[in-house]
């Protein structure tokens, strides 16, 4: 099984993404894991949809009937 690029970095284990997992549960309940979950989901679709966005907006041409300033 691969280690996450990020997991790498940070010298997580799997001892200690079991800690903090358990600690996640213990927080929040099991019941509300699925929303928190469905929640980050969304969160960074929404994220990559405002990068791509932006990026699409940026290769845009720039609009000629501009008004000029008087």
């Amino acid at each position: 099984m691969e280690i996450p690029f990020i997991i790498a970095i940070a010298g997580l284990g799997m001892a200690e993404l079991m800690v903090i997992l358990a600690i996640v549960v213990l927080i929040f309940g099991a019941s509300k894991l699925p929303m928190l979950g469905r929640g980050l989901g969304e969160g960074i679709r929404n994220f990559k949809s405002g990068i791509r966005d932006d990026t699409d907006r940026d290769k845009l041409p720039e609009n000629s009937e501009k008004s000029e300033d008087n």
